[in-house]
């Protein structure tokens, strides 16, 4: 079978020898193995029994990035957090494809009264021998209009955090987190990490490339997504973090697409789509 369930996860293979994981509980990308060489990063301390969102693979930020004062969810939302629904194999043959889906009716009381919209998001994720496509289709089944933000917080694995590069940001404006929200310039053709980053980068290009410092690299390309966040949490943020092994930054970057410098506002009975296509170069 290119797709079969084991455990709450959804477990694809593909002719060729590539390989995917999805947990059900956030319906997260904990596994993408291409060209024999794992890709995704999950901490060893992550929790993986569905009691906190997974640290590591590729969570899926909605309908909040952060936390937001007058909303009271937990940090970058719910559907991360919450159990979805398998909804089966679309397609085996180029490409291996299955489909998670979450309504608002699948979330708890506390949530819903935060957020009080109904909506429907299906997620789809696509493996072929040398990529995988995360896809996400949101419908407004309101009346009324909403606002959301959302994001794809991918975690990349790497050899040497120090020798990664991210390609295609330079001239962008970006917020930096670490100095207090501050506004910067990227002057650098290409965004290295020598300590804690955390840059919520604007109106970026769609096609970006993280070369992984082993001589490989990996294009990453946005479709209707506008921004970009670069993070590592460095020496003193990873030691801060229960579910994250004091040495592990030196091993993963992410480099996440998103719309969250700005709402994205869904008028009723609307449908939004969005997602990310990440190739080995």
């Amino acid at each position: 079978m290119p797709a079969h369930e084991s455990n709450k996860t959804i477990f694809l293979e593909h002719p060729s020898g590539s390989k995917a994981q999805v947990s059900l509980f956030g319906a997260t990308v904990t596994s993408w193995v291409a060209d024999n060489v794992e890709r995704i990063f999950v901490s060893k301390e992550a929790k993986l029994d569905g009691s906190k969102a997974i640290r590591g693979g590729i969570p899926i930020c909605f309908p909040i990035f952060g936390t937001k004062e007058k909303i009271a969810l937990p940090q970058h939302g719910f559907a991360r957090n919450n159990y979805w629904e398998y909804l089966g194999i679309v397609s085996d043959n180029d490409e291996v494809v299955v489909r998670f889906g979450l309504k608002d009716t699948q979330i708890p009381q506390e949530a819903r009264n935060a957020w009080p919209h109904s909506f429907r998001l299906t997620y789809t994720v696509s493996l072929s021998a040398k990529s995988i496509k995360t896809f996400f289709n949101l419908k407004n089944e309101d009346e009324d209009t909403f606002e959301f933000n959302t994001l794809l917080h991918t975690y990349f694995s790497v050899p040497d955090v120090t020798s990664s590069q991210v390609q295609g940001l330079a001239s962008c404006e970006y917020v930096d987190k670490v100095k207090e929200g501050a506004k910067f310039t990227e002057q650098n053709e290409n965004v290295t990490i020598a300590g804690e980053v955390d840059r919520v980068y604007k109106k970026v290009q769609d096609r970006l490339i993280l070369k992984v410092g082993d001589g490989s690299r990996i294009q990453i390309e946005k479709s209707n997504l506008k921004d970009t966040v670069v993070w590592n949490p460095w020496i003193e943020k990873a030691k801060a973090m229960g579910d994250f092994g004091n040495e592990e930054y030196k091993n993963m970057i992410c480099v996440e697409a998103g719309s969250v410098a700005d709402w994205v506002v869904l008028a009723g009975g609307q449908t939004w789509t969005a997602g990310q296509t990440l190739t080995v170069a």
